[in-house]
């Protein structure tokens, strides 16, 4: 192995934030157990969030949980069904009143696999022909800053807080006047993982140049998985910003726990409610994704996902015995998990 080819594997080493997922969690999986064996069901997660299917943690329809926002938090979407006739398309674009560049990612999505720019109509047919599944078609949001807020609200309150926050910089270069795309992110470890995708979608563009100082974004959304660089920003939680996210999540019917993505113009339009949109919300399996500033260590990261993990546990544990929430049944917990399986399996190779 050359010495080029090593430096990207030392650093998936040494930085646990690369490490397979299976392997970062396998002592949560054992928390996660003692909790399953206290609630006397291994699906508890269920009654976490009443409103949303499965508590958010598989399965869950990213419109259905669009639906539960009001209509002015979450940029125009619109879902299309397996099925759906491409001659359509342009149709219900206009039909609803969508216009380039756009959104295109999956109804049932997994950390950022799918999720593609559009800026053409020659784009939608294109991914509208290799998804095999159900997905959503966006307004491209024009705000440049996106952050994940993690919010917790024990159901006999009226208020919640917000229990971790993380500033999402999306993979993107800067120019140098001589070398190109593909140049410039070789520099750089977190992107050169990302290489193989890039040459996919961008192809012969990866040979410009950029003049000096120019930036380019790459992926323009905040996927850790995709590149991104996450980075732990709780300094920013103000009794002002949560207020305006405790004021929003109680708008949310059967929403106690869960991270929201969310784009914006700047953190003092943020904390009056101004400027911004919810790219989306995850329940149950949201992860406390600041742990993944390079900062932190691994002991850091399992000491919040078992935190949070304490928090899904007696939320779903109040609302099964004082509102009537399920928890899932082991038959029907089971049918959910195997086609979380098979349906990740159909948009991870997209």
């Amino acid at each position: 192995m050359t010495l080029s080819a090593l430096r990207p594997t030392w650093h998936k080493i040494t930085h646990w934030e690369y490490w397979p997922m299976h392997l970062v969690y396998f002592p949560i999986y054992l928390l996660w157990g003692y909790y399953a064996i206290r609630a006397r069901s291994l699906f508890f997660f269920n009654a976490v969030n009443p409103g949303i299917k499965n508590g958010g943690l598989f399965m869950e329809s990213k419109m259905a949980i669009y639906k539960l926002l009001p209509r002015k938090f979450y940029p125009k979407t619109i879902l299309v069904k397996t099925g759906f006739h491409a001659m359509d398309l342009k149709k219900i674009l206009n039909k609803n009143g969508l216009k380039f560049p756009l959104i295109a990612k999956p109804d049932i999505g997994l950390r950022g696999s799918a999720v593609m720019k559009i800026n053409s109509n020659a784009d939608l047919y294109h991914y509208h022909r290799k998804a095999n599944f159900a997905y959503l078609i966006q307004d491209f949001i024009p705000y440049a800053n996106e952050i994940g807020v993690f919010y917790v609200r024990f159901p006999k309150e009226k208020k919640g807080f917000i229990s971790g926050l993380v500033h999402k910089e999306p993979l993107t270069v800067t120019g140098n006047g001589r070398s190109n795309l593909e140049e410039l992110l070789n520099q750089n470890p977190r992107f050169r993982f990302q290489l193989k995708a890039l040459k996919k979608e961008y192809g012969s563009k990866l040979d410009t140049v950029l003049e000096k100082g120019k930036k380019q974004i790459l992926v323009p959304y905040g996927s850790h998985c995709r590149g991104a660089k996450f980075e732990d920003h709780k300094h920013l939680i103000t009794p002002k910003l949560t207020k305006t996210i405790n004021k929003m999540c109680t708008q949310i019917e059967g929403f106690y726990y869960g991270r929201l993505d969310i784009m914006y113009n700047s953190m003092e339009e943020l904390e009056r409610g101004k400027n911004f949109m919810i790219v989306e919300i995850n329940g149950a399996k949201s992860e406390p994704t600041h742990i993944y500033d390079p900062k932190h260590s691994l002991f850091f990261g399992w000491k919040e996902i078992a935190r949070h993990i304490r928090y899904m546990y007696f939320i779903s544990r109040q609302n099964h015995r004082h509102s009537s929430a399920s928890y899932l049944n082991y038959k029907t917990g089971m049918r959910e998990f195997l086609a979380h399986f098979s349906h990740n399996k159909k948009i991870a190779g997209f």
